[in-house]
């Protein structure tokens, strides 16, 4: 299986910053995020996964708020690690192709080939890009695949043997291998060619994280990773079909998609040990700042006035294809409030636990043992570790959970590939 680790934020319980083991006041150090980065490597995981953000969500008052830009921080680990994938969250919404493209060519240079890209649409900080509103769900994502497509031309402007460097004859470039692209489309005009040669990868690999069904469109025409939020073994086996399925049907390898679930495992010594940790996480969270996350989730839902105690009332929630922001957790949320009859306080917890991620909680052996069911029945390829708080929380997956993978001869026990392609099984690229 492929295994990755999310980075870039104190923890994924957004209370997690409270732990007694949690280095907060060294969140936007690179020491804290360098030690993370070597300890993963270690453990040979295929990469690290830097979620990002645009925008601010939520209130600073509770939460450690703050993201380190997502390539600046890569870049800098790229320098203090050797073969660990480097994989950066940036937004189609906000950003330019041309930029973009040259960010991310610029750090597979700069790590050998170990660069990757999340695409994600941005679902707010649109008023921190001058604009009035965010755009539709379906427009954000028609943009995207525009993007992408260009990007894919600027990567692909420079042949990989467009480069001489012949000293004696003065000759460094090819020039007849270096091609202007005049891309047009409804959402950018870009003429080309990129200025920074062809680069390890040929381009970075393209991960996707949105399970919207205009997320899973885009990933199965472009994608080569796709992470994905399934808190159940149905629901996982059903997107991990649904995907495979409709790569195929794009003329695609099913084998050329890797699909990732997104796993909070917390993880102790023993069962206890585990859930001690789960409950000292439960209660640092502030039951206001939980209201609010879970009305945020909900679509903006009101939940004044509603018992902490009871499920929620079925009047408070819109349709799905009503919500323009996050919807594929809307969707989640949506389930486990109507279906699954989960009261608030359950919501709330759930929603800081793992916002719509699947959470595990128990010996290293445990976590171990379910994530081989996920795999072994068809619901993933791997998964993306979201540590609850760092570094303790890191340090006890890489060292109880990611051993009893290697020992059960699910998970690798040393590199064999240079670049991140090689790590996840990509064919190489052709250019």
């Amino acid at each position: 299986m492929h295994l990755m680790l999310q980075i870039g934020i104190i923890g994924n319980h957004p209370a997690g910053w409270r732990h007694q083991d949690s280095r907060v006041h060294e969140l936007r150090s690179l020491s804290l995020h360098a030690d993370i980065a070597r300890e993963a490597e270690q453990a040979c995981l295929d990469s690290l996964f830097l979620a990002d953000a645009v925008g601010r969500w939520g209130t600073a008052t509770y939460s450690a708020d703050g993201y380190l830009e997502a390539l600046t921080l890569l870049s800098a680990l790229s320098a203090v690690t050797h073969k660990i994938g480097l994989i950066g969250t940036a937004s189609t919404s906000f950003s330019q192709p041309f930029n973009l493209a040259r960010q991310f060519a610029s750090l597979d240079h700069l790590s050998n080939g170990r660069a990757g890209w999340n695409i994600v649409t941005s679902a707010y900080g649109e008023k921190n890009f001058g604009l009035d509103q965010i755009s539709h769900h379906e427009q954000r994502y028609a943009q995207a695949a525009e993007f992408v497509e260009a990007a894919s031309q600027l990567w692909n402007s420079w042949e990989s043997d467009a480069i001489i460097a012949n000293a004696e004859t003065g000759i460094y470039a090819d020039e007849s291998k270096i091609h202007r692209i005049d891309f047009s489309g409804s959402h950018f005009s870009i003429q080309g060619p990129l200025n920074i040669p062809r680069s390890p990868q040929g381009r970075p690999v393209l991960v996707q994280a949105g399970s919207s069904l205009q997320g899973r469109d885009l990933a199965a025409r472009v994608a080569e990773v796709v992470f994905t939020a399934q808190p159940t073994l149905v629901e996982a086996k059903a997107f991990y079909h649904d995907i495979k399925s409709r790569a195929a049907a794009y003329g695609r390898s099913p084998d050329q998609i890797k699909v990732l679930v997104g796993i909070n495992a917390i993880v102790g010594a023993t069962e206890e040990a585990a859930q001690q940790v789960r409950s000292e996480l439960a209660q640092g969270l502030r039951e206001d700042y939980g209201r609010l996350r879970l009305s945020a989730i909900l679509g903006g839902a009101d939940l004044t006035g509603l018992a902490l105690d009871e499920p929620l009332p079925p009047s408070i929630f819109v349709e799905e294809h009503d919500i323009n922001r996050r919807q594929s957790r809307f969707g989640v949320f949506k389930r486990l409030a109507l279906v699954e009859r989960l009261t608030m306080r359950q919501l709330i917890e759930t929603e800081a636990l793992s916002a719509g991620h699947w959470v595990v909680t128990g010996s290293g052996q445990t976590v171990a043992r379910r994530m081989i069911e996920y795999f072994d029945q068809g619901a993933a390829d791997g998964f993306v570790f979201l540590p609850a708080y760092v570094p303790q929380g890191v340090t006890s997956v890489l060292q109880h959970v990611v051993p009893e993978l290697q020992n059960a001869g699910y998970f690798r026990t040393a590199y064999e590939a240079s670049n991140l392609r090689g790590h996840l099984g990509l064919a190489p690229l052709a250019g």
